[in-house]
């Protein structure tokens, strides 16, 4: 019941790209990307260590 409320942080990477607005410029550039493309990556690896952080939050540890 605890570990409900790991899950909420799932919502993070969504509600961060659910307004294209708020991102859908060029300036800054990072290496000649503009924000828009780089944005957007950085949210794939956050989202990939999210999703590592909810699973070792959530997951049954067994017991030896």
């Amino acid at each position: 019941m605890k570990h409900r409320r790991w899950y909420w942080l799932l919502l993070v990477p969504f509600a961060a790209t659910l307004i294209p607005p708020l991102y859908a410029r060029s300036s800054p550039a990072l290496f000649g990307f503009p924000f828009f493309y780089w944005y957007q990556i950085l949210w794939i690896v956050l989202s990939a260590f999210i999703v590592w952080i909810v699973y070792t939050a959530t997951r049954d540890r067994e017991r030896d």
